[in-house]
């Protein structure tokens, strides 16, 4: 069972139809005792840094997702919920993400159109079960204002390019972030996504 994480700052219904599509049986759910019970944790999330972390911590979800990850449980966050994975975000302030991977978080230069929404391709760097089936320069779907920065290279598996070099594809062991939306990006995020499923053992 796959857990899709509900704090209210997700598109979870497409997500969860895309999964359905694959025949991997998810739940959506802000439950501890059923995030713990769940093979897999997805955390989506739309809008901004902080409101998202107020909202994770309003649903004392912050420490289960945390320890959750540090059990070795894939984790894979999705647009927001992939820059929550880090250390800390400048968006309108400075705040604290869930700090499972090293990096921060900075607007896009405004040397290109922000956000950045629409297909982009993505070039890998290094292989990767999340990547298995996936061409290099395969199309995505993006919409985002803010992006991994100081990251460690090590961790990258794909980026794109949007006025500077963007953080795409990341993983650290079972913890994987998507800047992209996956449920919206075809054939592609489907084989993401069932790649994904094939991590869970």
């Amino acid at each position: 069972m796959i857990g899709i994480i509900d704090y209210g700052a997700g598109n979870i219904k497409s997500l969860q139809f895309a999964f359905d599509k694959l025949d991997l049986k998810t739940c959506i759910t802000s439950d501890k005792e059923t995030i713990k019970a769940c093979d897999a944790i997805v955390l989506p999330g739309v809008g901004a840094f902080n409101d998202a972390m107020k909202a994770l911590e309003a649903h004392d979800l912050i420490e289960v997702l945390k320890q959750e990850a540090a059990s070795g449980k894939p984790l894979l966050g999705i647009c927001l919920g992939m820059q929550l994975l880090y250390e800390q975000s400048f968006e309108d302030g400075t705040w604290n993400g869930l700090d499972l991977l090293s990096g921060t978080i900075e607007r896009i230069a405004p040397t290109v159109k922000v956000p950045h929404m629409g297909w982009n391709t993505l070039t890998h760097h290094q292989e990767s079960q999340i990547i298995k089936s996936i061409d290099d320069e395969a199309y995505v779907y993006f919409v985002h204002s803010y992006y991994v920065t100081k990251m460690k290279k090590e961790s990258l598996v794909s980026n794109c390019v949007y006025g500077d070099q963007v953080p795409a594809i990341v993983q650290q062991e079972n913890v994987i972030g998507m800047q992209f939306h996956p449920e919206k990006s075809g054939e592609t995020g489907i084989q993401l996504l069932k790649n994904f499923g094939e991590m869970i053992s």
